[in-house]
Formats: structure tokens, sequence, C-alpha cells
């Protein structure tokens, strides 16, 4: 006998010394706040989530504080796992032991009896499911009640209980099985989730639900003796089937999150766990739904994807970033990142960029045939409507988009210096050398995105000041430059609002005319395959872009006709509760009454209208300024051949009756005659006044040149030799 008593102090010793040593000290804190992220959290400016991530260790996504869980669910789980909750004090040995009678006399393991304290513990320390872990867990428990209140104890257990598919917590748990929020759970949904914990894997819901049905049935009984719910609420808990849903986010913007991870922001601000962006979910939905219901009902017209950009230009920051929709495979091609040929989008930096160099709204510029070099051969630009219109004001040239006079300007102005600006805009896509593009640049032949080009147009409707687009909400001013100036870029965006100035090529169409002024430009590329609509109101900018991705042409679809419609409907969904306001207008501006013929001051006999000048450019009466009579820095030189021109005859035609016409630029000379050379040999002699000269074909290598006798002076002005090619 007295070895026994030794044997069991020993015994007794030796437990209590080995549980001393094994017990973990209690945590010193139930927040998960500052634990390690795995993966950010995106969300909207509101706080609306545009991504859920399970790859955290902890629910940090979709923590719900105590007085945020309903009250009845509280109830439920307290009395489905431990009904004794708020009267131990960590272990409920009583229930224990009861449970141990239970099992066996079952001869098997039919119910455990942990406490939430105890399973609160083995949520924050993993051990193997044993006898022993048990012993432990019931300390430690005890030991950790006397550290934290019951409240924050079960705030835990509730936001980190584990569910199938790594889901934690009762929020993560409803949004999985019933696409729920917790305040929106009926009884029996509550009942379900209280029971899932006992076995997560083995009554996992998406594999079926009849197994669940008993232990929820059993649940509600207990619920009903003690008076939590009534005979009615029973009744319908057995009656009820439960629905698993599939959850879905509120905010599509895949594009818009693979942007911020592909970018440095993700990196930077790790440790957050949440990140809250720019965009506006509300807003993100609509645009998509506009933009989804107008590619639908240009299907027919081989219309497949579409993308739209939404801008708040005063912040800079990004409210929608609509990717793609599209009725073909490709979704996950940004088409917003995408680089596209913008078409005629560009016109409007091009002319701001004249202005700069010393053009008014009211320069006329010729709008007549016109046949330029492209590589080696000749291109004859045309208008879209393939209509010419002759001397035209710059402001009529823009509103109208002609492509005649937008060649002549980038003459004007230069393609290395009009490149150059572009870059000043953010346009990065535009990698190849002036060289490259050439004057087809003026028209769109680059291409970029339309991430690119809003940001551009934002910098137009912000005074000519850039600055990058931001995708945070509330994220610090990064350095902005000025690309051009106030009244600039008044005067550009005045023309793009102005329904008069486009009434040539547009008539006087009402998709172009919005209730509050907005400066909208459209842009079609080559053979129908990039329809665009970019505009800006006082505060906000937004580009549209309609196409296929996998470059193959629409029927017929611009951007006049396709894209103004999205454009419309957006801004009719910003307008809808922002108060009426015009445009900005530099006051440094001069309001001048010029004659519509000439561009000149207006007098009495001529119809006039009201211009913008910039200080120091507005018209004299007796002045004349036309792109016809500056020489615009263009030498003197051959227009036809360009070097390297390659000509060919045709088979068709009898040689004696092919000829080609040799022709001047037209710098403003005091010329008396032009002598017209081939090969070194004068072949004819035009007067000044006639700057071309028709030459019979000859197959060879040739030389042109042209010498221009002047009405002073005893040696002529020659042009340099152009060697060119006839086969």
């Amino acid at each position: 006998m007295r070895n026994l008593i030794w044997i069991t102090l020993i015994s007794s010793g030796l437990l209590f010394w080995i549980t001393i040593n094994n017990l973990a000290p209690p945590p010193k804190t139930l927040s998960v706040a500052n634990s390690t992220v795995s993966k950010v959290q995106i969300l909207d400016r509101y706080g609306t989530p545009l991504t859920i991530t399970y790859q955290n260790h902890w629910n940090l996504h979709e923590y719900r504080p105590l007085h945020e869980i309903p009250e009845l669910l509280q109830q439920i789980f307290i009395l489905a796992e431990d009904k004794r909750f708020y009267q131990h004090n960590g272990s409920d040995w009583w229930a224990r032991w009861h449970a141990i009678f239970q099992n066996i006399m079952a001869l098997r393991q039919v119910r455990g009896a942990s406490t939430i304290s105890e399973q609160t513990v083995r949520i924050l320390r993993p051990r193997p499911r044993t006898v022993w872990s048990r012993w432990l867990e019931g300390f430690e428990a005890a030991r950790m009640e006397k550290r934290f209140s019951k409240a924050d104890i079960l705030e835990f257990y509730l936001n980190q209980v584990p569910y199938a598919s790594n889901r934690r917590g009762v929020a993560q748990a409803a949004r999985y099985y019933f696409d729920r929020d917790l305040d929106t759970l009926n009884m029996k949904e509550m009942m379900a989730l209280s029971v899932l914990v006992r076995s997560p894997g083995r009554l996992d819901l998406r594999r079926g639900t009849s197994e669940i049905e008993a232990p929820i049935d059993r649940l509600a009984v207990r619920l009903l003796n003690l008076g939590i719910i009534n005979k009615a609420d029973y009744d319908n808990i057995l009656k009820s089937r439960l629905r698993v849903r599939d959850s879905n986010l509120l905010v599509q913007a895949s594009h818009f999150i693979n942007y911020i991870e592909e970018s440095q922001l993700v990196q930077d601000l790790h440790t957050l766990g949440r990140l809250r962006t720019s965009l506006d979910g509300k807003l993100q939905r609509t645009v998509g739904e506009i933009l989804n219901q107008r590619v639908k009902n240009l299907r027919h017209k081989n219309v497949n994807n579409g993308a739209v950009l939404v801008v708040d230009h005063q912040s800079h920051e990004i409210l929608a970033w609509v990717g793609n929709v599209t009725n073909t495979v490709g979704n996950q091609i940004d088409a917003v990142t995408t680089p596209r040929q913008p078409g005629s989008t560009l016109k409007p930096f091009l002319y701001a960029l004249a202005l700069e160099k010393g053009w008014t709204a009211a320069t006329l510029i010729n709008d007549s045939p016109l046949a330029e070099a492209v590589g080696t051969g000749l291109h004859s630009y045309r208008n879209y409507s393939h209509h010419y219109y002759g001397p035209l004001r710059l402001r009529d040239a823009l509103g109208n988009s002609l492509n005649i006079p937008a060649i002549r300007t980038i003459q004007f102005t230069g393609t290395e210096t009009f490149l150059q600006r572009l870059h000043q805009l953010g346009m990065k896509s535009l990698t190849e050398s002036a060289d490259y593009y050439g004057d087809g640049l003026a028209l769109g032949n680059g291409g970029i995105t339309l991430f690119e080009l809003v940001q551009a147009y934002a910098t137009l409707a912000n005074q000519g000041k850039f600055s990058p687009l931001k995708v945070l909400r509330n994220e610090a001013s990064s350095s902005s430059s000025s690309v051009f100036s106030p009244e600039i870029s008044s005067i550009i965006a005045d023309i793009l609002s102005d329904s008069d100035a486009r009434h040539l090529e547009f008539g006087r169409s009402a998709l172009l005319r919005f209730p509050v002024q907005t400066a909208v430009k459209t842009g079609t590329s080559t053979d129908y395959r990039d329809a665009w609509s970019v505009g800006f109101n006082h505060r906000y900018t937004v580009g549209v872009w309609l196409g296929n991705l996998d470059q193959q042409p629409m029927s017929k679809v611009s951007g006049g006709s396709g894209a103004v419609l999205v454009l419309r409907g957006v801004f009719a969904e910003l307008n809808r509760y922002e108060e009426t306001q015009a445009l900005y207008k530099s006051p440094e501006l001069l309001k001048i009454n010029i004659c519509r013929a000439t561009g000149q001051a207006a007098t009495s006999n001529c119809p006039s209208k009201i211009e913008w000048f910039i200080a120091g450019t507005e018209p004299a009466v007796k002045a004349i300024m036309t792109t016809e009579n500056k020489n615009m820095g263009i030498p003197l030189r051959l227009r036809q051949p360009t070097p390297g021109l390659q000509l060919a005859m045709d088979p068709r035609i009898p040689d004696e009756y092919e000829a080609f016409a040799l022709k001047l630029s037209k710098t403003q000379l005091e010329a008396d005659s032009i002598e017209w050379l081939i090969d070194g040999k004068v072949i004819g002699n035009t007067p000044a006044e006639v700057r071309q000269f028709l030459w019979p074909l000859k197959r060879g290598t040739h030389i042109a040149q042209a010498r221009v006798w002047m009405l002073e002076g005893d040696e002529p002005l020659q042009t340099e030799r152009v060697r060119f090619y006839v086969k």
C-alpha cells in the first residue's frame, strides 16, 4: 500500500513537472492585425473588396468585431459548442467527464467536450489530436482566460475557426457556402455554420446537405427547449432546405487588379494587409454594363471587344477601369494597356503644339489634295469624307478632324518635336524614331494604350499640367510638369466642345453635343480596326475603345458612330449627381471678333464670329495669316519626286502618253520663272506661279532638280538633286 502511495505521488509529481514544462505561455494578444501577410486584399475607394484571398494564415480581410456578429449566431455557437462558456474558467471538466462516459458506453467517439476557449488554444497552437494535447489545452485555456475576457476569446474564435477550402471564421464561411453577409443569414444557415465546425471536411455542404440535416434538427430541439427560438421558427427550420450558392465579388475589376499587382505598389504596402484603391466600385459596375450593352448591340458589325477608363483629373485618380468586355475568347487581355492605333485622337496635341509655335485658332490651313513620300513611294492623303474644303481656320480643321490640314500642321511643327511632346504626355508606347512614323504620326499611325491616351487628355483638362494617374485613394501627389500652357489648353478644349466647329464633317449631330460642356474627340484607325471616343468636362476624363483584340476589322464602325454612345452614357452617369460647370477658360485669353472666311479681325464686309487668342497673337486688321503665305520654315525643295521614289510604267497606257508631275514646294518667293531639269538637262520652263511641270516618263534611274530665277539677282535658287527610278 505504501509503495502504491509512493508510486502515485512520484507519478503525480512527474506528470505535474512534465505538464508545466510542456505548457505554452498564454498569447500576448488575440489580435491578428500585425500578422505576416501572404497576399494583400485590394479594396475599392469605399472599402468594397475587389479581391478575396485565402492564402494568409489568419482571416485578416473579413474580420468582424463581436458587436457586428448577430447575437443569435453567437447564442447558437455557444449552445452548440460550449453551453457553459460564460460559467467555466477555460475548461469544462464536468462536460469532459460526461463525454468520456458517453464514449465508453457507445464504444466509439460520439462526442467531444472541448470548450470554445480550448478550441481557441488549438487554433493558436495546433497540436496532434491526442489525449495529451487535450490535457495541455485545458490548462492553457485557463491561463488564457485570466488574461483575456470572454468577449475577446469569442470574437477571436468566431473569426478564426477553420472551415473547408481554407476558409476561416463565420464571415468567410457565410460567403463561401451561401454568398451572404452575416446579417442576412437565416436561422438554418446560422445553425449550419455552427454544426460545420465539428467536421468541416465530412459535413462540407458543397458535397451535399443531407448529412448535416440530422445534427441541425437536434440543435433546433435544444434551441426550442431553451426558448431561444419559438415553435414557428422551429417548424420553419425543419421545412426549409439549405441552398448552397457560389460566391461572387460585387465588383469585377480583374484587369485593374492585375495592373496594381504587377506594379511595385503591392510590394511597398505588403504589410498593411489591405490596399484601398481609387476605384469606385459602383461606377465600375455601371460602366461595365454600359460598355457590355454597346458591344452586344454592335456584334452584328463584328465588334467583339471594348474598354473604358474613367479618371477624376482634379485628383488624377482612376475611378473605373473596364479592361475588356468580349463576345469571344481573350477576356484575359487588358485592352486598357494594349497598344492600338489611336487614329485622329492625337490631333488636339498636334494643334496645341502649333499654337505654341505661333499659330492661332484663326490661322488658315489649306485643305486641298496632298501627296507625300512614304518610304520609296507616294501616299495621297485624304479626309475621312473624301471632301476638300480649301483654306480653313485651325478651329475648323481640328473640329472636323480633317487629315490633310493635320499633315500640313505636322510639317510645320516637325515630327520629331511632336513625338517628343507625346512622350512628355506619357505615351511611352511610341518607341520608334520620328523617321519611322513620319508625317503619319499626325493621323495616329503609332500604337498607344487607352491608359496613355486618357492620361494625355487629362493633361489638357488640367490646364496643361501632366501628372501620372493614381490607382490608390488619397495617394500622395507625384511631381507634375507643364506640357502646355493654360491658355493653349483652354483654346483646344474650347474647340473640342464647339459644335459649330465640327459641322462640315459631322453636321449638327446630337451625339457629340453633351448636356454639360464637354470636350470630345473621336478617332478611327485604318480599315476600322479601332474606334475611339475620348472627352473631358470640368472634372472627369473618359476614354472608350471598341474593336477586336485579334486585329480583325469592324464593319464600318467609327469612333463617331460606335464609341461615342458609350462616352455619352458614362458622362450621363458621372454628371448625375454633379453640379453643372463649364470647362476652364484662362482669364488671360483675349476675345476678338474675327472674319469667318479670313480669320482676320472682323470688318463690315464679312460674316464674323468670336475667337480666343493668346495675348500677342491676335490679328491686325490688315494682316493676312495663312499657312500658304508663310514660309513655315519649309526650305525650297521638290515635293515630287521624293528621294528614292519608285515609279512603274502602266502597260495599259502607251508610253508616249504617260507623264509624271514634277512639283516644287510652295515656299513664298519673289521669283520670275522656274527651270525644270532631269539628269542635268533643262526639260522645261514655267512661270513662277506655276509650281509643277509634266515630264514624259522614261525608264531608268534619273536625277530631278529645279532652278528658280528671282526677280532680282543673277544667280538662280536651286533645289537639292533628287534621285528616283522608273521601271
